[in-house]
């Protein structure tokens, strides 16, 4: 039997999600995540970006993200980002602030914009406590007092919740072990608990079938693989540069100390590496 692909993959995650004949997936997912969080479920949603541009597969910098609206006009964001491209919290806002602003048309007031919520999957380790959901307002330092309800953002870790039985927990506990994609049989076995999870099990097991899909899952997964090989290797770059400058910068300290000492041009060059031309330009920086 053919494997299975990753749900937890973000162009798999958005086929099972972002589409409109499985909103009821999407809402239960929704509501797993505001239960866990105390606040009110939503019953009716309307998602925002249903097609997926199959040239943003191959974009190793396209964001495959779902946008859905509620009934009381709540907009929602979800990503899932599996590896860390640091400074998670300001991409969160700047993208946050964009969705919040675009509800407002030139000549509308500002109390038309509405609540904003995104959701943020991750697969990897980013809060600094042993939550696996975590949630964020505008508060008053000491009161608590929120501001305003309209930000709202949730961070879930999956690799927090990677060693954790299914048992009796929270439906979003099943919903992640189901994004953390344990072998079929595990899955079926949590799927059983929810009728929510069987239907996304039954899309995962549909799309890890069709040729198509899996040659564009391949190919999401290949973008996603260079973007990140780019980016170590230019951390990388970075790293040895500035060791180099580094090297350079402490010969040039240790020259000038030398030269200060009275030692010749050519000891200084012999001693320290550097040509006896940058050495006689260190002579004329110390004159000026």
């Amino acid at each position: 039997m053919m494997d299975l692909l990753k749900p937890s993959l973000d162009f798999v995650f958005k086929r099972i999600f972002g589409v409109e004949e499985n909103r009821d997936i999407l809402i239960d997912f929704l509501n797993a995540i505001f239960e866990s969080a105390n606040e009110p479920g939503v019953t009716e949603i309307e998602i925002l970006n249903p097609f997926l541009d199959k040239t943003a597969v191959y974009d190793k910098q396209s964001v495959l993200d779902i946008k859905a609206r509620t009934a009381d006009h709540t907009i929602i964001n979800i990503e899932i980002q599996l590896r860390d491209q640091k400074d998670m919290e300001k991409r969160t806002l700047y993208y946050w602030s964009k969705l919040y602003g675009s509800q407002l048309v030139q000549g509308e007031i500002y109390r038309s914009l509405c609540r904003t919520v995104t959701i943020n999957i991750l697969g990897f380790n980013y809060i600094d406590n042993e939550r696996y959901h975590n949630t964020f307002h505008l508060r008053e330092d000491n009161t608590g007092l929120i501001l305003t309800d309209d930000i709202e953002i949730h961070m879930i870790e999956l690799e927090k919740l990677r060693d954790i039985a299914e048992g009796q927990q929270r439906k979003l506990v099943r919903w992640m072990l189901f994004l953390l994609g344990p072998a079929k049989e595990k899955m079926e076995e949590i799927a059983m608990k929810e009728p929510a999870i069987q239907k996304a099990l039954t899309t995962l097991e549909f799309l890890s079938q069709d040729k198509e899909i899996r040659e564009l899952y391949e190919a999401r997964q290949k973008a996603l693989h260079d973007w990140n090989s780019s980016i170590h290797g230019a951390r990388e770059d970075g790293i040895e540069e500035g060791k180099a400058i580094g090297k350079q910068e402490g010969k040039i300290e240790v020259a000038m100390h030398m030269l200060s000492k009275g030692m010749s041009r050519q000891d200084v060059a012999t001693f320290t590496g550097l040509s006896v031309t940058e050495i006689e330009q260190l002579q004329r920086r110390q004159t000026q």
